[in-house]
């Protein structure tokens, strides 16, 4: 599974960022394992330089199943960690559930 991370100007994608992505992208998906080509994380602040309330950070999350359509999925935080965290486990869940029912012998 390959991992593509993408920011916006807002944010910088350093090693500490590129690895807590990496973690957490294994231990959501990793079961996955062949199931998934590459997944991309898009990451930006939708606030940009200016600072208001609310949840800034955004992540977008698209996967590539083996022989099928891109999945994606979106989540919103406060901290681009708890964004990641976020789409990470709501990205799981669609999975699981997507490839439950291909894996159902009664379809």
């Amino acid at each position: 599974m390959q991992i593509q991370i993408h920011t916006d100007r807002n944010i910088e994608a350093d090693a500490q960022l590129i690895e807590t992505v990496e973690t957490a992208m294994a231990a959501a998906l990793g079961g996955f394992g062949s199931r998934l080509t590459r997944v991309e994380v898009h990451l930006s602040d939708e606030n940009g330089p200016v600072k208001s309330h609310g949840e800034p950070m955004r992540c977008r999350l698209e996967t590539r199943p083996a022989s099928r359509q891109p999945v994606l999925v979106t989540a919103d935080a406060a901290t681009v960690e708890q964004a990641v965290a976020a789409a990470a486990k709501k990205m799981e869940r669609l999975l699981d559930s997507t490839f439950g029912k291909l894996d159902d012998p009664r379809g």
